[in-house]
């Protein structure tokens, strides 16, 4: 019934519709929270705000402002924190490394080079990974307005091999900033890393969890191996029982070096036109404990706003996008929003549909935490969908069982940094080399995995999704359907993204091998991401048919029999009917 009266919706009271829900959440956004639940708290007086910290939640004044921008946004990675995946020409120097002079990540790159080098290195990568060109083509684009900047804790608070290895880096975000205020753009400030990980990822500064096992590696002999994913941990927030699956206790002087590194960023840059606001943390994992995670959010919010009253402050939701974990968190208190990252990257294979209806149906997750929390920025999000980015997962590795598919292979970039990079080009007549992870991912004879092409429908039978099984990781000539579907597949996310949250900002502004699925500079030459207005009637109404339900579900005819059995159990469910409708 509800699929029957949204198919009577004109397409004009469709789109009054998302405008009215969008202004009604951004209102209740800013509504008053309850005064307090402990009657001894009268509240630490902000300006336009009152804090309650006996229950973490705010009263606000009628000159508060309601978190009412719409981000249309692209993150700036790589470039302050280094991911090898998006920089390899950083990295190409340690392949055939051992476990004295292998660096796969920012703090073992500074620790394997040293102060000296790593910050000769560091600055010419600074200079060139991000240009006024880059900031100028993306403002003249029509469609960025807003900037999400990874920096590290590190730039503000110093400690281990990074004191002298990042030395200057403040001064080309001070650029950087300058720039973007320029031509028009917002800058979220992201602080990405945290001491002693809070995921254990190489995105978070220092990968955790991690052993050499090439003593223990007999045949054949003289490899060098190790292993991350399956000893993964995170000590930032405590100490992490990996058997016991928890944490022993919680780490203060980690958390009080975090509140101090986000006092110094908000002292440095509170005054400058340019800031958005900041993230305090990017993606503690899911392990982290809740009440501490929300502690630690509670304290640099009020560290912000004490310095810098009308910055934004973001979020993360710990991998917890859930209305049990975050409604009601902060609740009246101004300028705060929930960043949540939603990739396909990681999804099975699949058909084209299965993508498709899977974007347009985080709307409807997003407009639940929108109405339970308060307002939603995706603050990551890319085109792919699948696996194969060279060293997505890791240096020289991957997660167990991938990639899901077969991946195409493309020359390897030549050094975006100039020549003088150590271990570039890459040797086109060195196979896959060392040390060796869990997982297989690296540049072999000169080539490098990137993200696989899509068919054409005509060949690969999109409506059924019965071929994409058997399809090449490259395109034969005339038959490459990649610019079709990644064109479609970028107006359903950013419909699902910005038609009912706060808006987006895509991963990443561009990277080092060609690979327009994670470069949003890339993604608008192809003509995957258009330029001009994001609110244009084709990506308004580019999930209508995922929302009236307008679809068929088919099973393959090779699936198993209780696959189908479990699909059409899914079905009837969805549908609120049992086995005696079939």
């Amino acid at each position: 019934s509800d699929s029957h009266a949204q198919q009577q919706l004109t397409t004009t009271n469709m789109n009054l519709c998302r405008l009215l829900s969008i202004w009604t959440l951004a209102v209740g956004a800013s509504a008053k929270g309850p005064l307090t639940d402990d009657a001894d708290d009268e509240g630490t007086p902000f300006k336009h705000f009152l804090a309650f910290n006996s229950n973490q939640t705010c009263a606000s004044d009628s000159h508060a402002m309601p978190f009412n921008n719409q981000i249309r946004g692209v993150n700036l990675g790589g470039w302050m924190v280094l991911e090898p995946w998006i920089t390899p020409s950083l990295f190409y120097q340690f392949l055939g490394g051992d476990e004295t002079n292998t660096a796969m990540d920012h703090y073992s790159f500074c620790e394997v080079l040293g102060p000296e080098e790593g910050n000769k290195q560091l600055k010419r990568h600074w200079e060139s990974w991000v240009t006024e060109d880059i900031i100028k083509e993306l403002a003249d684009s029509g469609a960025v307005n807003s900037l999400r900047v990874p920096v590290g804790d590190f730039m503000f608070e110093p400690y281990g091999p990074y004191i002298g290895c990042t030395d200057g880096a403040l001064d080309y975000l001070d650029t950087l900033l300058d720039w973007a205020h320029a031509y028009g753009l917002s800058v979220l400030l992201d602080v990405h890393t945290q001491k002693d990980s809070q995921n254990g990822f190489d995105n978070s500064g220092q990968t955790q969890g991690f052993q050499w096992t090439s003593r223990i590696s007999n045949y054949p002999r003289g490899l060098t191996t190790f292993q991350h994913w399956p000893i993964r941990a995170a000590h930032w927030i405590g100490d992490f029982d990996s058997e016991a699956v928890n944490y022993t206790n919680i780490n203060h002087d980690n958390i009080a070096h975090s509140l101090r590194a986000i006092d110094h960023l908000v002292d440095r840059y509170s005054g400058h036109p340019a800031v958005l606001g900041v993230e305090p943390v990017n993606e503690p994992w899911e392990l982290t404990p809740i009440e501490a995670l929300k502690t630690f959010y509670w304290d640099a919010y009020l560290i912000v706003k004490k310095k810098a009253p009308y910055w934004k402050f973001i979020m993360h939701d710990s991998f917890r996008f859930t209305p049990e974990t975050w409604g009601g968190f902060m609740k009246g208190c101004p300028d705060r929003a929930l960043d949540t990252h939603i990739y396909q990257a990681w999804m099975d294979p699949s058909s084209r549909l299965t993508f498709y209806n899977n974007a347009c149906a985080q709307k409807q997750q997003i407009a639940l935490m929108e109405r339970e929390f308060g307002p939603v920025i995706v603050g990551e999000w890319s085109l792919a969908t699948d696996n194969c980015a060279m060293w997505l997962n890791g240096f020289n590795d991957n997660l167990p069982g991938f990639p899901r598919s077969p991946c195409k292979y493309i020359p390897c970039s030549l050094p975006y940094m100039g020549s003088d990079q150590p271990g570039t080009p890459v040797d086109p007549g060195a196979a896959l080399q060392g040390p060796y992870g869990t997982g297989i991912s690296g540049p072999s004879f000169g080539l490098c995995p990137v993200d696989r092409d899509w068919m054409t429908e005509r060949y690969n039978s999109a409506e059924s999704g019965s071929n994409w099984m058997s399809s090449p990781p490259e395109a034969p000539r005339g038959r490459d359907g990649t610019d079709e579907v990644m064109s479609l597949l970028a107006l359903k996310k950013i419909s699902a993204f910005s038609g009912i949250g706060h808006g987006f900002y895509f991963w990443n502004f561009r990277t080092d091998l060609y690979n327009p699925q994670w470069s949003y500079l890339l993604a608008l030459e192809r003509g995957w991401i258009p330029k001009g207005d994001l609110n244009d009637e084709r990506i308004m109404n580019s999930c209508h048919r995922e929302d009236v339900g307008a679809f068929v579900c088919e099973a393959n005819r090779e699936a198993p029999e209780e696959t189908v059995k479990n699909g059409i159990s899914y079905a009837l469910g969805e549908e609120k009917k049992d086995s005696a409708y079939v």
